[in-house]
Parts: C-alpha cells; structure tokens; sequence
C-alpha cells in the first residue's frame, strides 16, 4: 500500500495524431498520469475512415465501442473481419493485426481503448498485408 500517491486526473482538450492515422484522445498513459502498465484513450474514426493496418507487438487491447458500428479486418493479410456496434467490448490480442473502418459515412464512431502499455503508441506497428 502506498499512502503517499496521488489520483491524478487527465482532461484531454484535442486530439493527437496516431501511427494509426485516427485522431486520438489520450487519457491515461506513462507521459499524462505516470502510469506503468496501462494506456486508456479515446479515438475516433471519422465518418468513413479507417485505421492505418496496424498490431500492437506485445500487447493486448481492450475496447469498448461507444458510438457507431465498426468493421475490422485482422489476421494474416486481414482476411478475416467482424462488426461491432456501439455498447460491444472487444479484445485484441497481442500482435494481431487489424483495421478498424467506419461503416458510417456521415457520423464519426468512437472507442474507449484500453492497452497493457503505458507508452499508448510505442508499441505500434505498421502491417502490410502482403507482410503475411
């Protein structure tokens, strides 16, 4: 137990660009609370918009769609693909490529995005599908 800590509080007022190419809110993170082992953001996928193919080497994700329906590709050359709607959690694991598309083309879609790591877009990866 460590009585001397404090609750920090994050209040993010803009967005940050991603390797991901969204616009992301970043909450939680080793840069704005000091955290160890998690990141917690908001990101938005404008009205039809895609993420940038991407995995997070070593670590996992976990979302919850808060607004909008969402399809991703995963998997080896993103041949694989699910849909979610606003209320879902979903969880990536570690090292799984995906690429998260707005089905809307009129409103943005927005998750909360949870990962056990504190540096959010460090552990970022590009993925070429034809990587394989």
């Amino acid at each position: 137990m460590d009585l001397e800590k404090d609750i920090i509080t994050v209040r993010p007022q803009e967005t940050i660009d991603t390797i991901q190419r969204l616009p992301n809110f970043v909450g939680i993170s080793e840069a704005t609370a000091g955290s160890s082992g998690i990141s917690m953001n908001i990101v938005v996928i404008p009205a039809g918009a895609k993420a940038e193919p991407h995995y997070h080497k070593g670590y996992e994700t976990a979302i919850y769609l808060l607004k909008g329906s969402v399809e991703t590709f995963y998997g080896e050359n993103l041949k694989k693909s699910v849909v979610n709607h606003q209320g879902d959690f979903i969880f990536i694991p570690a090292g799984v490529p995906h690429q998260p598309v707005n089905l809307s083309t009129t409103e943005a879609a927005m998750a909360l995005v949870a990962r056990n790591d504190a540096n959010e877009q460090e552990s970022v990866q590009v993925y070429s599908p034809e990587q394989g």
